[in-house]
């Protein structure tokens, strides 16, 4: 009798399920909610039944053994800093255009005009920077 109560869209539904793709959406489901699971049971053991001790030795950096002199973390000189912002962008600005050059006969003269007004405002942008003195790292001219 239950069977005969079920409609025609409730059987697409069960049949939508029932296909592959649904069967793998329920496992990678299961496998996300175990993770968590174990992650979140491991955490929480590790707050409750773990040993805490705080002293003013314990907070020190330690250095091998020898008395820390000096502040822990000494700044570095801006540019470190404007070199890796650099290899960052050109580093992308390669990627995009390693991805271009594998699909340049795919994308045809719209391809090129993307990649082409791409490399232009790279390149404005360069020109930008060094003409702000973002690129001169010696010593300041007076």
């Amino acid at each position: 009798m239950a069977s005969e109560n079920i409609s025609t869209e409730q059987l697409a539904g069960l049949d939508a399920l029932m296909s592959p793709l649904g069967w793998d959406l329920v496992a990678f489901a299961l496998y996300v909610g175990l993770a968590c699971t174990i992650v979140g049971s491991l955490l929480l053991a590790a707050r409750f039944l773990g040993h805490r001790t705080r002293s003013p030795l314990k907070g020190q950096p330690y250095e091998c053994g020898v008395e820390p002199s000096g502040p822990a973390r000494p700044g570095y000189p801006v540019p470190f800093y404007l070199t890796a912002i650099f290899f960052v962008v050109f580093d992308v600005e390669v990627a995009f255009i390693a991805s271009w050059a594998v699909a340049y006969d795919l994308l045809g003269w719209q391809g090129l005009a993307q990649i082409a007004f791409f490399i232009i405002t790279l390149l404005i942008a360069l020109f930008y920077l060094w003409r702000r003195g973002a690129l001169d790292w010696g010593p300041q001219r007076r």
